[in-house]
């Protein structure tokens, strides 16, 4: 299952997109989403989240 972000728990800081090997984090106004399509699932994002906002589907 990918990883999505829990969107009222981000704080938006871009550490998840940065670190992610895949390309599959991107910001729009101001929230980060992750394209279930392209998460290779690997967990590099969850890992960097300061605030423990990204898990799994």
């Amino acid at each position: 299952m990918p990883y999505q972000i829990k969107s009222d728990e981000c704080i938006s800081c871009g550490g998840c997109q940065a670190a992610c090997p895949a390309g599959a984090i991107s910001e729009k106004d101001g929230k980060f989403e992750i394209n279930p399509d392209i998460c290779a699932e690997c967990g590099v994002c969850a890992d960097q989240c300061p605030v423990a906002a990204i898990e799994k589907k």
